[in-house]
């Protein structure tokens, strides 16, 4: 059999693609097309513009999987919190990002993103990460006005190149940049305790980046933040 070179697998992968990077669709002819994709391809529709995946490097796999690490610590054993990672999300008619990471509070606890018959979220989370290498001003720009937009309350975005954070909270006018305390941690507003420090995302190791969120942990806001969540879920359970 002749091997296959990089032509003939582009040329292949195309025929297979229902649609390719600059195709304008709305929301609902997106998804159904995505789910004709084979399950390695990733897609985003973001301000009706199709966006196809490259692949993935070490260089955003590796401060992925730390965002998803960092996350996962927080959120993991709060009541009426989920975490989720590299999850397709319907947001609008013309809006269907997958985002690298993120945190939701169930409907239950006042949050605004469910999940449908095909366990696809829709609405806006209440922390959504992104992890930007090749895609900062996708990440910066249009995927930043689509999930403003949408109402999702706080966004981060880890640059690579870079070695920084950008974490924008919503305000009355939308988002607003948050700046980081003299410490230069970076602290939620919608999570109390959840707190980083940018620059230990790329150390060699994360010791740093979770002792910055123990001492979050640690914190009076957020043993408030807990006692709150805890007190709701004890009115929840049947008697």
């Amino acid at each position: 059999m002749r091997p296959r070179t990089a032509d003939r697998v582009t040329r292949s992968l195309k025929a297979e693609l229902p649609f390719e990077t600059g195709d304008r669709l709305d929301q609902q002819t997106f998804h159904q097309l995505y789910k004709q994709t084979p399950e390695w391809i990733k897609a985003e529709l973001i301000g009706g513009i199709v966006y196809v995946a490259s692949p993935t490097s070490f260089r955003h796999g590796r401060p992925h999987a730390r965002m998803v690490y960092w996350l996962g610590t927080y959120g993991g054993e709060l009541p009426g919190v989920e975490v989720f990672d590299n999850t397709t999300n319907i947001l609008a008619d013309e809006s269907e990002p997958q985002p690298d990471a993120g945190m939701f509070f169930l409907p239950e606890y006042g949050g605004k993103m469910t999940e449908d018959e095909e366990g696809i979220l829709n609405g806006p989370a209440d922390l959504v990460v992104e992890v930007a290498n090749t895609s900062v001003a996708l990440d910066m720009h249009a995927k930043k006005r689509d999930y403003e937009a949408a109402g999702v309350r706080e966004y981060l975005v880890v640059r690579v190149k870079q070695e920084d954070a950008v974490w924008f909270a919503r305000g009355r006018k939308g988002f607003t940049e948050l700046k980081p305390e003299p410490d230069g941690v970076l602290r939620s507003r919608v999570f109390p305790g959840l707190w980083l420090d940018p620059s230990a995302v790329f150390d060699k190791t994360t010791r740093r980046l979770m002792a910055v969120l123990r001492q979050g942990l640690a914190s009076p806001e957020h043993a408030a933040f807990v006692a709150k969540l805890e007190s709701r879920a004890k009115k929840r359970k049947p008697k």
